[in-house]
């Protein structure tokens, strides 16, 4: 089998013949949408903003998805009936006759208790920043885009559909989108969450959510 952390997109665009483009009209779609963001809501996110920025350079991983990611999440609140939020499941499937498998950090499925077909990844690494601009040195397993790209691989082939599969990697404060559709992918430029960019990227898990109510229907 192999693993999602073994992934790296060079990787995976030859084994299965993925073509990373600049744009998708679905990612586009997906990151122009709009949603109306309350004031208790933005609030909350100037205060999770504010700890970020506090603990961005001493946290761990886990205190990353614990304290900024998870909250967000809650936020927007992916839990309903008929989909919901999951962590640390098992995923494997076969693309192209090749087993590949791992446990993404995240997934957003239907299913209320057990994911049943999924439709959106994240992974989280928490990074080590000299300045904003300066080279980042990844303290996480493996590369985060590639891990998230390889988990989309397989919700395609799970799903059977031609819809797009939706995902997104977090590198420390740093937030990347990204779609899937056939064999073509393209990733969102980096949204800051240490930033005004925070209200941006709840916006964008907003209309997520509301993309995710219309597949499951």
């Amino acid at each position: 089998m192999l693993r999602f952390k073994e992934c790296t997109l060079a990787k995976l665009d030859k084994m299965f013949q993925l073509r990373e483009k600049p744009s998708l009209p679905a990612l586009q779609s997906w990151l122009v949408g709009e949603a109306v963001v309350s004031d208790s809501e933005r609030a909350v996110l100037v205060l999770i903003r504010e700890r970020l920025i506090a603990n961005v350079h001493d946290w761990n991983e886990e205190e990353l998805s614990q304290f900024c990611i998870g909250p967000l999440l809650m936020l927007v609140n992916f839990t309903t009936r008929s989909f919901n939020v999951f962590a640390g499941r098992g995923l494997e499937g076969i693309v192209d006759g090749i087993e590949l498998g791992g446990e993404p950090d995240g997934m957003i499925a239907s299913g209320f208790r057990r994911p049943e077909k999924p439709y959106f990844y994240f992974q989280e690494y928490m990074l080590r920043f000299i300045s904003p601009d300066a080279e980042r040195i990844e303290d996480g397993e493996g590369d985060a885009a590639a891990k998230c790209l390889a988990a989309m691989l397989v919700a395609q082939t799970l799903n059977e559909t031609e819809q797009p599969v939706y995902g997104c990697y977090v590198l420390g404060y740093s937030w990347s989108f990204m779609i899937l559709q056939g064999r073509e992918y393209a990733m969102s430029n980096a949204y800051l969450a240490t930033r005004d960019d925070i209200f941006d990227i709840f916006r964008i898990l907003k209309v997520l959510k509301r993309i995710i109510t219309e597949l499951v229907g």
